[in-house]
């Protein structure tokens, strides 16, 4: 991968990352809105209650994706993004293109995928 094959995946995996925390921080002002509304009674605090942990819970999903765009980022540096980190393969573009933090090649991706499961 050259130089301005790098930044490209660079600038992407920051505008992510940005998008990402950002999310983050709007669903956390929302549980704490929710958090500070006055329930009336038993249902109303359940599903206040039930609402703030739907809220975030979503953000678990962003959290593991901005460590892997952060481990991507240390890639890029190095000079070994699109390397599969579990064969040492070359990550085919276009699934770096759909997901650039991926470290992993689709073969390694399924056999962690079923190790994890």
């Amino acid at each position: 991968m050259n130089k301005k094959e790098r930044e490209r995946y660079r600038n992407r995996l920051l505008k992510k990352k940005d998008e990402i925390v950002d999310k983050i921080s709007e669903t956390i002002n929302e549980s704490k809105e929710v958090e500070s509304g006055i329930a009336q009674d038993v249902a109303d605090k359940a599903e206040s209650s039930y609402t703030k942990e739907f809220l975030l819970s979503l953000t678990d999903t962003e959290r593991e994706q901005l460590l892997l765009i952060d481990e991507a980022l240390k890639r890029i540096d190095k000079k070994e993004l699109g390397i599969c980190q579990r064969c040492g393969k070359d990550i085919i573009k276009k699934r770096l293109d759909a997901v650039p933090w991926t470290p992993h090649c689709i073969d390694c991706q399924k056999i962690e995928e079923e190790e994890s499961s």
